[in-house]
């Protein structure tokens, strides 16, 4: 335990948690024991507790009886929803943010994209699904509306689990375009700004499908399930 683990907050654990089980740290089905969670993070059963509690009602863990604790699967539904959700918002939030971003905020964007890149070049993919979703919180404060901020952050943990998935395949790709997003904020063009975030979205969510539907039929049916109940598989 370090001085520094053993001071975090509830909260603070919380977030820990949340961005290693976006990150892939926990699978979905994995289980998570107030234990084995206490240790690793170098703090008491007591927040964990309350921190399982929090993720159990933002849906990233869920709880069985007589069983213990387990991160939550993202259903396709929900996935869906996600994305067509996004979609509507967030280039509504960058039309705006072109003609309401500060200048702080605009240098704020192009840092995390100069930090995105850096990381693909340097092959840390296990950084992009926090800088990304710090990104995309940072366009949405930038709209000037505090409605589609609250909206966007309430949606950017989940908007992240979503698209982790897809960021090998894309993470060059994906940081390219924020360098787009960018620029047109940087002109003052709404309408660009939009149609950027538009296609950026639309690029994610056509990299994503393609590998669910990868992986649906890669395997046989039967092999397929075999694997799925295998990764199900409770650990402590």
């Amino acid at each position: 335990m370090t001085s520094t683990a053993g001071r975090m907050t509830p909260q603070q654990l919380c977030r820990a948690i949340r961005d290693d089980i976006i990150r892939g740290a926990y699978a979905p089905g994995q289980r998570l024991t107030e234990e084995a969670l206490a240790e690793s993070y170098g703090v008491s059963r007591v927040p964990v507790r309350e921190a399982l509690r929090t993720l159990e009602a933002e849906g990233f863990a869920s709880s069985r009886p007589y069983a213990g604790v387990f991160v939550a699967e993202l259903t396709e539904d929900e996935a869906a929803d996600l994305l067509e959700i996004r979609a509507r918002l967030e280039p509504l939030c960058a039309s705006r943010a072109a003609v309401r971003r500060t200048p702080e905020q605009l240098g704020r964007l192009k840092e995390l994209t100069a930090l995105g890149l850096d990381a693909v070049r340097a092959g840390r993919l296990d950084e992009l699904a926090r800088l990304n979703s710090r990104f995309h919180e940072v366009l949405a404060e930038a709209s000037g509306s505090t409605l589609l901020a609250q909206l966007i952050m309430q949606l950017s943990w989940k908007i992240a689990w979503v698209y982790s998935v897809e960021l090998p395949r894309r993470a060059s790709d994906s940081w390219s375009e924020h360098e787009e997003i960018c620029a047109a904020l940087e002109a003052g063009d709404p309408d660009r700004a939009a149609d950027v975030v538009s296609a950026h979205i639309a690029h994610a969510a056509n990299a994503y499908r393609f590998r669910k539907h990868t992986e649906d039929t890669a395997l046989p049916r039967t092999e397929n399930t075999a694997r799925q109940r295998a990764s199900r598989s409770p650990t402590s």
